[in-house]
């Protein structure tokens, strides 16, 4: 009787450490070639879905413009906390109830409110404390600095209208007085404008009153989320439903290294390196600043979409910023 044997197993050579080592780096070279391309691709989606937004914010507005015939202030009462821009656009971008829930005075007389009432009235903090997406830039994904936490939880956004080319105070006292030699020229967005619903004391601006021309003057840009001290302290940057937050100022060019200022020095947080620098002064005034390398998304007055890079030259940047000067440059 014949016995089979079963034949040995073969024996599989296991891995040397060395070649493991080279797999591991190969692998590890693969990955840091890889993810620069990754980042690249993710920013330039993040970018592309910045501009989409800009692009409602301006149909938004030239909707504004068609129903009321002006564009709406930058703000209303002296202090800008009456209501912003961002207010009395909501209806134009599908928040008319956000819009309806509001009272006080961008509701006016004539819609059942008699009563003057401010951003951050208790019976407002449901609209305020409102997260809304379209008015969100991807790019700055900082869910931790998306609310002011001792301003009542109110939210923070991404977008800002032109407030011309000084600081906060524009053609106040008079216009003429220059700062540091920037004479003030007219911008889209007036502080302590007039309410279309109840025609109260007030201004704003038509498009008519935009002599320099809708594809030359600029409508509304990107701001950066403030970054907050702590879970009890803000930076006020981005608090657009606030008339010093809703705005920026052409005075320092996009993403500009010199300071941005506040009125006082616990709404700001100084953090040069995360492109906010920060400084207390006597008024406010804040550049455009958004988290894309190289520049920020901008739309003009009559609705197109521009990529202004960090080295414009800062005098066409301050003329695309005035509305009524007459300057021929543009950001073309």
């Amino acid at each position: 009787m014949r016995c089979l044997l079963t034949p040995p197993a073969t024996r599989r050579r296991a891995f040397t450490l060395v070649e493991l080592l080279v797999v591991i780096a190969i692998i590890g070279t693969l990955v840091g070639l890889l993810l620069p391309a990754v980042q690249a691709a993710r920013e330039s989606a993040n970018r592309s879905s910045c501009v989409n937004k800009l692009k409602q914010i301006g149909l938004a507005f030239q909707n504004y413009h068609s129903s009321y015939g002006s564009l709406p202030a930058s703000d209303y009462n002296a202090g800008g906390d009456w209501g912003t821009w961002q207010l009395a656009v909501l209806p134009f971008m599908e928040n008319q109830s956000l819009f309806d829930s509001y009272k006080g005075f961008m509701r006016g007389t004539a819609q059942g409110s008699t009563t003057v009432t401010n951003y951050s009235n208790a019976t407002n903090l449901p609209v305020t404390r409102t997260l809304i997406p379209q008015l969100l830039c991807p790019s700055d994904a900082s869910d931790e600095n998306t609310r002011a936490p001792n301003f009542s939880n109110i939210t923070k956004h991404n977008y800002v209208v032109n407030a011309g080319n000084t600081n906060r105070m524009q053609d106040f006292p008079v216009r003429g007085t220059p700062l540091n030699g920037v004479i003030y020229g007219g911008a889209p967005f007036i502080r302590n404008g007039r309410n279309p619903v109840n025609n109260v004391n007030g201004r704003v601006v038509k498009f008519s009153n935009i002599p320099d021309g809708l594809s030359k003057t600029l409508m509304a840009s990107e701001t950066c989320l403030g970054i907050n001290p702590s879970l009890t302290t803000s930076d006020l940057r981005g608090f657009t439903w606030w008339g010093p937050g809703a705005v920026f100022h052409a005075y320092n060019g996009p993403n500009s290294p010199t300071p941005d200022q506040f009125q006082f020095a616990s709404y700001c947080n100084n953090q040069p390196a995360k492109n906010l620098p920060c400084i207390q002064a006597a008024e406010v005034q804040l550049g455009a600043r958004s988290r894309h390398p190289s520049g920020v998304n901008a739309a003009n007055c009559d609705g197109s979409i521009r990529f202004v890079t960090n080295d414009i030259d800062i005098s066409i940047w301050r003329a695309a910023s005035t509305a009524e000067f007459g300057e021929s440059l543009s950001l073309d």
